[in-house]
């Protein structure tokens, strides 16, 4: 289990498969740079961001799911820590962001969706839900993509929400953080802080 959470309440935390950008949404959201594994599964704690004045912190989970040259086992307890993790600070969260490559969002998720088995994103989005956690689905690598509406709309209905994406945005953003345009999520997740009566957070997003 994750120990390196700062004392702080409130908390906006990346989740999302290894190499899908969430350290580079980190970086863009906070101005600061984090030192990554150079290859998946590397990182094993989460990145943590907080500000001295402030009751509120930032959290970039470890990746999860396949990582190539990465035992089974442990890409499994990495999951399972990040599951433990999601329970023990449900209440904090204010909002849950799980983060895609647009490229190829569709086709892992196809690829693992069996009878006996839903891809750990999807799974990752329902627990959110079910923990009540305000959650964005941030379509990262969107310059890659050329099909941009019908992508979205596919992304959409892969996570149960009735295309077209456009009647979603507060809860999917579709983003490219490598070239600094992020402002899809900054917005959705600006909404839901809304909701909680959190205005205060606004000026980080």
């Amino acid at each position: 289990m994750f120990e390196t959470r700062p004392d702080r309440t409130d908390e906006v935390a990346l989740i999302g498969r290894s190499n899908v950008g969430k350290s580079t949404i980190m970086r863009e959201l906070t101005g600061h740079t984090f030192t990554t594994g150079g290859k998946p599964g590397v990182t094993r704690e989460p990145n943590h961001y907080d500000w001295a004045s402030e009751d509120f912190v930032i959290t970039d989970l470890p990746g999860f799911g396949y990582m190539q040259g990465v035992p089974e086992e442990r890409q499994e307890s990495i999951k399972t820590d990040i599951v433990h993790y999601l329970e023990e600070y449900a209440d904090n969260i204010l909002v849950g962001v799980i983060v895609l490559d647009g490229k190829s969002a569709v086709d892992i998720i196809d690829r693992h969706t069996t009878e006996e088995s839903i891809p750990h994103t999807v799974e990752m989005y329902h627990l959110l839900r079910e923990l009540g956690v305000d959650t964005v689905i941030a379509v990262n690598k969107m310059d890659k993509v050329d099909d941009r509406d019908d992508r979205l709309d596919a992304i959409a209905d892969r996570f149960g929400l009735l295309p077209p994406w456009k009647q979603w945005t507060d809860t999917i953003a579709p983003i490219t953080a490598k070239k600094g345009n992020i402002g899809a999520l900054e917005d959705a997740i600006n909404s839901h802080l809304e909701d909680h009566k959190r205005h205060d957070l606004k000026k980080f997003f």
